[in-house]
């Protein structure tokens, strides 16, 4: 069965999200367990390259997880065709100008949320997204990890039966505690 190599440039992930949930607990993970196995017995592995502003940090990351491939050069990362896939965990501020560059460059992109600081850019990012998907067929997305939990979409079943009557206005605060996996396995919110 053979193993099919997925190169993915990500960027943004000396920070504490990028590092720990999506480069140390999904890629390092995978790459670990052998890849993915796919419906027809074949295997995909992923092949990062990290991408950064500290070429000290990034090299660091890199050897500590056992990744060869490392730089400070996103134009020159984004031109190379064997890399498929873009992610982007880093600032905010800086999400939509990179997400551009890559969606301009033919990459695929997966980007932790929101993908703008303002509506205008969030719009004109979904408008070159879906623009490439009909001409290329590059997919992309953007973490929501929040929006279909059971006790949110509850929450929502009974504001579209009327449940709450009219709203005038809304606020929402939670947060959670996500353990680490020392003191007891990691976990996810399940509200």
């Amino acid at each position: 069965m053979p193993t099919q190599r997925l190169g993915i440039i990500m960027h943004g992930v000396t920070g504490r999200m990028g590092m720990n949930q999506h480069l140390i607990r999904s890629i390092c993970a995978i790459r670990a367990q052998g890849g993915v196995t796919l419906s027809n017995g074949d295997k995909v592995m992923p092949d990062p390259i990290l991408i950064g502003r500290n070429a000290e940090k990034i090299e660091a990351l890199a050897k500590a997880h056992g990744i060869q491939r490392w730089g400070t050069d996103l134009d020159k990362a984004l031109e190379n065709k064997d890399d498929t896939v873009f992610f982007d965990a880093g600032t905010t501020q800086m999400r939509p100008t990179l997400l551009a560059k890559a969606i301009r460059a033919g990459k695929h992109v997966y980007c932790e949320k929101p993908i703008a600081t303002n509506l205008n850019e969030a719009v004109e990012i979904a408008r070159l997204a879906e623009e490439a998907k009909e001409k290329h067929g590059l997919k992309h997305g953007a973490v929501q990890d929040k929006l279909f939990l059971p006790g949110l979409r509850k929450l929502d079943m009974l504001r579209r039966a009327g449940f709450f009557g009219r709203m005038l206005s809304v606020r929402l605060e939670f947060g959670y505690w996500v353990f680490e996996g020392d003191l007891q396995p990691i976990q996810r919110p399940s509200w």
